[in-house]
């Protein structure tokens, strides 16, 4: 049975989420399609593009991203929206949708009554919400993509599932494991051999641009507080592992990295080998699982669950 929004994402008990979004039937959203031999490689840059404007505009960062044939992947942070002003806000929101009359003639500074002004306080407050909502970021992400692909495919219908997929991620470690398990689908799917050759992905993106610290994609509220390098090292060594195919192969280079990163290395590529997005709707230690459940009122526990490094 398909679970409520309330009960997959609760920004109180954590700002990180995994979030999948299929195409219906599992068409081809990019890539080649090897039945009528078209191309769809353009439709990653539409989706890379699209995500980058929101962020733009939302309060939510891009910790990761990965484009797939028929899919892609987006780890993300809920920023709060409580600092910014009624003005702001419906800037913001301005830039994705049409604002009501009232709302438009505050912005332009017209003179307006009481009754106005309250109204216009409303409708901010609402937008305040939607602007940290990672339902609205995807209904603007994959409304706007599905209407460009069916105009070029000159069909009607839907493009998408009807809903995307989320994971609450509980911790920092959930975090980085999620992100490694993003950046590393190309290379689990054998179209791509190292992550600098792994097409429209947050890994090869980083490796291009360089940078001293792991910044996430978006206003740049809130950075991620790890080293690039060792992150882009710890993707690296684990996508060797896993071409390897050898479950028990370790790099002598990934335990040291593992530890710097809060990561536990005698089970990480264990994990990373069996975190999966289908059927789990949190990922973090047994505990954090307990305490998620109870927040959004789940009577059981369905989630990956993840060892701790030790102290």
């Amino acid at each position: 049975m398909t679970l409520p929004r309330k009960q997959l994402i609760s920004i109180e008990e954590t700002p990180y989420y995994h979030i999948v979004s299929r195409c219906v039937r599992r068409a081809f959203l990019c890539g080649r399609d090897p039945v009528s031999d078209r191309s769809y490689e353009h439709r990653r840059k539409w989706i890379v593009e699209r995500v980058k404007y929101l962020a733009g505009i939302f309060t939510i960062d891009i910790c990761a991203y990965a484009v797939m044939h028929n899919h892609y992947h987006l780890v993300l942070k809920v920023n709060s929206t409580e600092h910014w002003s009624t003005k702001q806000v419906l800037v913001y929101w301005g830039a994705l949708c049409a604002l009501p009359r009232y709302c438009q003639q505050y912005l332009d500074g017209d003179d307006l009554g009481k009754t106005e002004l309250q109204w216009v306080e409303e409708r901010a407050s609402e937008y305040r919400q939607r602007l940290m909502s990672i339902s609205w970021f995807m209904k603007l992400l994959n409304q706007h993509i599905a209407l460009a692909a069916n105009a070029e495919d000159k069909c009607t219908g839907h493009f998408w599932e009807n809903r995307f997929k989320s994971q609450a991620l509980l911790d920092e470690s959930a975090l980085l494991t999620c992100m490694a398990y993003v950046d590393l689908n190309p290379i689990r799917a054998a179209i791509a051999d190292t992550p600098k050759t792994s097409e429209f992905t947050s890994i090869q993106e980083r490796i291009r641009v360089g940078s001293t610290d792991l910044l996430a994609f978006g206003q740049g509220m809130q950075d991620l507080q790890y080293s690039l390098n060792d992150y882009m090292n710890l993707v690296d060594y684990t996508g060797r592992a896993i071409l390897q195919n050898k479950c028990g192969y370790i790099p002598n280079e990934l335990p040291a990295i593992a530890e710097r990163l809060g990561l536990n290395p005698d089970t990480w590529l264990e994990e990373i080998n069996s975190f999966s997005s289908r059927g789990f709707t949190a990922v973090g230690t047994v505990e954090q699982l307990r305490q998620f459940c109870a927040t959004v009122g789940k009577k059981w526990n369905l989630g990956l669950k993840l060892i701790p490094a030790l102290e």
